[in-house]
């Protein structure tokens, strides 16, 4: 049977509010055509569907509509768990009625059963334990206890949740084992929510039962393998980057054909086409306009980490001006100073008018330079707008 591996669609992130809409259609116009073109069977999607627990009308839109030719324009089985960024309930509401299309989708466990499908349904070659992103809330409450004895106690149902469905599947079919976690050894990016670094909370590899082909993972935004088990672990990743640190390598999903016995004959990772680009310009004010004027920026989001020696009223908006006149679309301009010294000690006989100080300020920590005459404009309508009675 061929399987696709896939999770953490996030569909209706923002990029410093800039809406992605067109990025995850064009990932699920891709997604489908993959399907299409590799004739596969299973479709796995391991968590995080939406960026959020109540997404906006657009973003379900564009989910059900891909599901709708999923189901129109292929004949391949789905199964979607719920993760952290879910609403669990909302998102298996209409799951019996995508059942009738194929689709499985989990987002609670009250028992294995729940989560133990086998494809096809009245033929199987495949089990499937599908297991949505699981909360330390849910366990039961314990007086007086620490947490990392609550943490031991998590990892123990994970533990015993997966050795339950796996002994709940037949002897002798091909099992997968879906999860939204983190499993330690993984490799974290910022982007991540409620990732725990220090592997109290996380699964070890060696956690999984024995007797299994794949464990299809969602949660961590890298395509990656976790090592310790004679089968393979792997976070598939999100389809587009989510943050600009996200752009040093390449996205992906990943494509497995199980033989009747188990066997994994075909291993194979497929890259995501890059739908948007997201690009950092680095250095001084100099460099960083020199790169915009001379660089190809049509269509591309960019981040921009200005040096400066003192700040600048203004530099951001010329910053901005100088990539749009190119094509591009500054999403945030992070400026750099030079780590300020002590600050002045100004005797109370001394202080005068706010300007007198705010330039006794400037000389002080800027090599004895004055403010130019457009920051001390500002400072003084600044210093107007406060002194005015409400």
């Amino acid at each position: 049977m061929r399987i696709l591996h896939t999770a953490d669609w996030h569909i209706g992130q923002r990029l410093h509010e800039r809406q992605r809409t067109d990025e995850h259609k064009a990932f699920l116009d891709w997604l489908l055509d993959t399907i299409q073109e590799h004739q596969v069977e299973l479709l796995l999607v391991s968590g995080d569907i939406f960026d959020t627990a109540l997404p906006s009308s657009g973003s379900t839109n564009l989910y059900y509509r891909f599901l709708y030719r999923l189901f129109n324009e292929t004949d391949a089985y789905t199964v979607i768990t719920a993760g952290n960024h879910d609403s669990a309930r909302h998102l298996e509401a209409p799951r019996e009625f995508l059942k009738m299309g194929k689709i499985y989708v989990v987002g609670l466990v009250a028992e294995p059963a729940g989560c133990v499908f086998p494809f096809p349904p009245d033929n199987p070659r495949v089990m499937v334990a599908a297991v949505p992103y699981l909360y330390e809330t849910e366990l039961p409450h314990v007086s007086y206890e620490t947490e990392i004895e609550k943490s031991e106690r998590y990892r123990e149902r994970f533990k015993a949740l997966y050795a339950d469905c796996v002994a709940a599947m037949p002897v002798g079919l091909p099992k997968i084992l879906m999860g939204h976690l983190f499993v330690q050894g993984g490799k974290i990016s910022d982007s991540e929510r409620n990732v725990q670094i220090g592997g109290a909370t996380a699964v070890h590899a060696s956690d999984f039962p024995e007797d299994v082909s794949y464990v299809a993972l969602g949660h961590l935004h890298r395509p990656q393998a976790i090592n310790g088990a004679n089968y393979p672990i792997r976070y598939s990743g999100s389809p587009v980057p989510l943050r600009f640190n996200e752009t040093g390598y390449r996205k992906k999903v990943y494509l497995l054909e199980l033989s009747d016995d188990a066997t994994l004959i075909r291993d194979e990772e497929i890259e995501i086409p890059i739908f948007k680009e997201l690009r950092t310009v680095e250095g001084d004010e100099v460099a960083v306009l020199s790169q915009a004027m001379t660089g190809e920026w049509s269509g591309k989001y960019i981040q921009v980490k200005l040096k400066l020696d003192a700040p600048r009223v203004g530099i951001s908006d010329e910053i901005r001006k100088a990539f749009r006149d190119r094509g591009g679309d500054v999403l945030s301009v992070e400026v750099e100073l030079p780590e300020t010294k002590q600050g002045p000690t100004i005797p109370v006989e001394d202080m005068k008018r706010p300007e007198e100080i705010f330039e006794q300020f400037h000389r002080a920590n800027y090599d004895g330079n004055p403010p130019d005459e457009i920051l001390t404009q500002t400072f003084s309508e600044l210093v107007q707008i406060v002194e005015e009675p409400g």
